[in-house]
C-alpha cells in the first residue's frame, strides 16, 4: 500500500489554524483522499493529559526544559499510536501543528538551544517529517485580539507580545529556510482570500 502524506498546519495565536484545518480536510475529502485529522500537543489519550498539563494555567510553575520534554514525550506517543499507523494505512494525516511549533515557542518564544529540540526531533521522530506545511501569518496584534474574542487564555496565550514576536520570527525564519516545504499564507486577509490561497498550494501538492 502507498504511504500517505503527513500535513501540518502552523501559525501563532488567533490565525484561523482551527477554521482552515476544516477546510482542508473537506478539500482532501472531495479529493477522494482519506484523511486522519489531529493535533499537538494531543491525539491520544496519553499525550491530551500531557497537553492539559502544559496548557493550565493553575499547574505549578513549568520549567522550561520540562515544557520541551513534555512536548516531545506527547509526540512520541502520537507518532506511534496515531501518526504512523495512519500514514502505513494510505492515510493522508493532518495535523494541528507539529514540531515546528516547538521550535517556534519553545525555540524562539522561550530561548532553548535550537540544537537540543533538534537532537530530540531526531530521537523522537527518526526520518519522519512533514511533506508539506502551511504557515499561517498575521501580525501579532491582529492575531492576539482574534485570541481574545475566544475566551479565557492559556498559559501560553497569556504570554507577554516579545514572546509571540519571538514565536513568530522563528516560524518565518524556518519558512525562509525550508520554502519547498513551508508555505506561508497570509492570514489577515479576509477568510475567502485565506482560503483561496491555500487551496492554490493544495492544488500543487495533490497533483505531485
Amino acid at each position: 500500500m502507498k504511504r500517505g502524506k503527513f500535513i501540518t498546519l502552523e501559525g501563532g495565536e488567533g490565525v484561523g489554524k482551527t477554521t482552515n484545518l476544516t477546510f482542508i480536510k473537506d478539500y482532501l475529502q472531495q479529493h477522494a483522499i482519506a484523511v486522519t485529522v489531529t493535533r499537538e500537543p494531543g491525539g491520544t489519550a496519553l499525550a491530551e493529559k500531557i497537553r492539559q498539563l502544559v496548557l493550565d494555567t493553575d499547574s505549578e510553575s513549568i520549567a522550561e526544559t520540562t515544557e520541551l520534554l513534555l512536548m516531545f514525550a506527547a509526540r512520541a506517543q502520537h507518532i506511534q499510536h496515531v501518526i504512523e499507523p495512519a500514514l502505513a494505512q494510505g492515510n493522508w494525516v493532518l495535523c494541528d501543528r507539529f514540531t515546528d511549533a516547538t521550535y517556534a515557542y519553545q525555540g524562539g518564544g522561550r530561548k532553548l538551544s535550537i540544537a537540543t529540540i533538534a537532537l530530540l526531533e531526531q530521537l523522537v521522530q527518526g526520518d519522519l517529517r512533514p511533506d508539506l506545511t502551511l504557515l499561517l501569518d498575521a501580525p501579532i496584534d491582529i492575531g492576539m485580539e482574534r485570541a481574545q474574542k475566544r475566551g479565557a487564555f492559556d498559559r501560553f496565550e497569556a504570554e507577554k507580545i516579545s514572546f509571540f514576536t519571538r514565536v513568530r520570527d522563528m516560524y518565518l525564519t524556518r519558512a525562509a529556510e525550508q520554502p519547498a516545504r513551508i508555505k506561508v499564507i497570509q492570514a489577515n486577509q479576509p477568510l475567502v482570500d485565506v482560503q483561496k490561497d491555500i487551496m492554490e498550494v493544495m492544488k500543487q501538492f495533490t497533483a505531485c
